[in-house]
């Protein structure tokens, strides 16, 4: 990636570092359990959304720190939790152990719960307005419940030993993977107050970004090495998941990917050159390798 990524994925390891307490405040063991999930090398990829998004609209990346660390903590405890034993028992996260690996599933139960109420701490600690303030708790919490990524991941434990139509598939991605990127944008663009052909032209452009990061994650799952990816190869096959590449097979997923790709791009049509930021990003989300 290039543009202001960099920067702002440094805004946003700050903003993280500032949020939570020093990893030797009691309790200690929780704080260094925390600190070993947020920064162990994530992409920072919905963060990275906020800011572009907000970027859009003219917004100074100031205004944004709250949410794009909002996001992340949500991220990271969902990562936490997807990856505990009773959820997909993963051993390897971007490329070290586990965090119920590295130190106990009790632990790692903990760390989820206090990243997830940690980011709407943050979000209401914003130096912004109250209606800014209120909506991104409204996104940050519809993307994140029974209707958003929670429900997507139940959806996921309950598919395993079966097989989803592609539609069905599409629902649950589109709320386990794409409801948490949906967010990143939305609240993004909420201090601007966007018009609804914004909103409407964003949230097509979030749905197709969050349905292209998961159809490459499948892919990576066949082609990428665990080296690379930081997580076992050939791991959801292993589970009986039902992925586009099982549907589609590896060549079938990589059209569909290209399909959501243009579909993206061509959403941010109405922003012109404002939107360069988004498209880049669009761009290395099919073309990652990790």
């Amino acid at each position: 990636m290039s543009l202001p990524f960099d920067a702002w994925q440094q805004r946003v390891e700050q903003a993280l570092k500032q949020s939570i307490p020093a990893a030797t405040t009691d309790p200690a063991r929780l704080h260094q359990a925390i600190h070993y999930v947020l920064f162990n090398g994530g992409k920072r990829v919905r963060p990275i959304l906020v800011y572009a998004t907000g970027k859009l609209f003219g917004r100074a990346a100031e205004d944004l720190d709250a949410a794009a660390a909002a996001v992340e903590l949500i991220h990271t405890y969902s990562l936490v939790h997807d990856d505990l034993p009773a959820m997909d028992d993963d051993e390897l996260r971007r490329g070290e152990p586990t965090c119920h690996r590295a130190f106990d599933e009790a632990t790692a139960i903990l760390v989820g719960d206090a990243l997830q109420t940690l980011a709407f701490q943050v979000v209401m600690d914003a130096d912004l307005t109250a209606k800014v303030r209120l909506e991104w708790v409204r996104e940050l919490a519809s993307a994140s419940g029974s209707r958003g990524m929670v429900g997507g991941q139940m959806m996921d434990l309950q598919a395993e030993e079966s097989s989803l139509s592609i539609d069905e598939l599409r629902t649950m991605h589109l709320q386990k993977t794409g409801a948490l990127i949906r967010a990143s944008i939305m609240m993004g663009a909420a201090p601007a107050l966007p018009d609804p052909s914004a909103q409407d032209a964003l949230v097509l452009f979030a749905e197709s970004i969050g349905l292209a990061f998961q159809v490459q994650d499948d892919i990576l799952d066949i082609e990428g090495s665990s080296d690379t990816t930081g997580k076992p190869q050939g791991s959801d096959l292993e589970q009986n998941k039902t992925t586009f590449v099982s549907l589609f097979g590896v060549e079938g997923a990589k059209r569909e990917l290209q399909k959501l790709h243009q579909q993206a791009v061509e959403s941010l049509d109405m922003f012109g050159e404002r939107a360069e930021s988004l498209q880049e990003l669009a761009n290395f989300i099919v073309q990652r390798d990790h």
